[in-house]
């Protein structure tokens, strides 16, 4: 998601735990080919404690997509992503983003031309098609196969659908059953329950996690949990299977993680891959009474102060547009938020924005006798995840 997935909140989601493959924010390949866009450095900035990590390009050139990905694997990125997803206009009017629905044989040209020019694996993402009278993506799948992309992630929505409606996962069905590399499924994925019905339904390898990411951080490592939970209780006929683990494309059997619509993070679970393909979840099935943690409010606060230090340390140059933004979606349901988001929007520096959230915070806890530990938090670690394809 463009203004979402930098490099800080890469490694901030990372750090939490349960992540797979992440991936940049939506760059243009134009403005990668330009050497005086400084824009496009920034998105493709990232650190070695990021890895596996997929750098999402878009654009309509052949060439200028395929010299835009060779620069990509020269970075060092472990795979370079096609987005076919993007609805803005802005974007859609330059044939960029799901504005190329309407031209498979455009698309063809620039899959055979980006995987002719990298090594690393090549994967697309894309929507269902223009509306629902102009549906390609099964058509579209097969292609991607034929060319050799290593994997495919539908957003199961129409580009008229935009972020409305409620994702049509039979088409990820669909796919699934068209074609033999590893499928990603995206849209309306909001819980760990979400992830694994997703899967049941679909078959699909893996769930793309995308809009959920920014208002709760915790959703990968929840979802890691609620299946490893699912495993101990008897649940193996609803999800079943080993971890993933970093590898290569070529492994077809294992899941691989993308990212929402535009440009955004991708993260794959543990384990979300049904024995029988259909089943969802039935009332019998015992599970633990707490499956996957929920933050506390001290894991809140120390969420919140964790990004915005990670911000600062940065010095990226919109730190404080970018602590507004999330000041909104990390204090939704906070008791007095609203006050306090208030209070943000008025300031004017970083060091402020981080000293009010401190002190908010604080004197909520002492308050309410802050805990002396909290399940939420987690140290940092790599867990296992999906693939790079």
């Amino acid at each position: 998601m463009a203004g979402v997935t930098d490099t800080v909140f890469r490694r901030f989601i990372r750090n939490l735990g349960g992540c797979g493959l992440i991936m940049t924010e939506f760059t243009s390949a134009d403005g990668v080919l330009r050497k005086k866009d400084q824009k496009a450095k920034r998105y493709l900035h990232f650190y070695e404690d990021e890895h596996p990590i997929s750098a999402q390009l878009f654009g309509s050139d052949p060439q200028v997509m395929a010299e835009a990905a060779r620069m990509v694997e020269g970075l060092g990125f472990d795979l370079v992503d096609l987005n076919l997803g993007c609805p803005a206009k802005k974007v859609v009017k330059c044939n960029g983003g799901s504005g190329l629905l309407r031209d498979l044989p455009a698309i063809g040209k620039i899959f055979e031309a980006v995987r002719a020019a990298v090594k690393i694996p090549f994967t697309v993402k894309f929507r269902a098609g223009w509306n629902d009278e102009e549906i390609v993506c099964v058509e579209l799948a097969r292609m991607a196969e034929s060319c050799g992309l290593a994997a495919v992630a539908l957003h199961a929505r129409t580009r008229e659908m935009g972020y409305s409606g409620q994702a049509r996962w039979e088409w990820i069905a669909a796919i699934k059953d068209a074609v033999k590399i590893p499928v990603i499924g995206n849209g309306d994925i909001r819980t760990p329950e979400d992830a694994c019905a997703m899967v049941a339904q679909t078959g699909c390898d893996a769930v793309m996690i995308g809009r959920t990411a920014p208002s709760n951080p915790w959703i990968f490592r929840q979802i890691e949990q609620y299946c490893a939970g699912m495993s101990e209780a008897g649940g193996a006929d609803v999800c079943v299977g080993p971890g993933l683990r970093p590898g290569r494309a070529e492994q077809s059997s294992a899941a691989l993680p993308g990212e929402d619509t535009q440009a955004v993070i991708g993260i794959e679970p543990a384990g979300l891959r049904p024995a029988r393909p259909g089943q969802r979840p039935g009332p019998t099935q015992s599970f633990p009474a707490q499956p996957y943690d929920h933050p506390s409010e001290a894991d809140r606060y120390q969420m919140i102060r964790t990004y915005f230090q990670m911000l600062i340390e940065e010095e990226l140059p919109d730190a404080v547009g970018k602590m507004k933004q999330f000041a909104s979606w990390f204090t939704h349901g906070v008791p007095g938020g609203a006050g306090l988001r208030k209070a943000i929007y008025e300031l004017k520096s970083a060091p402020e924005i981080l000293v009010r959230v401190e002190d908010f915070f604080e004197a909520r806890l002492c308050g309410a006798g802050a805990p002396s530990a909290t399940s939420g938090q987690a140290p940092a670690r790599e867990t296992a995840g999906a693939i790079p394809e």
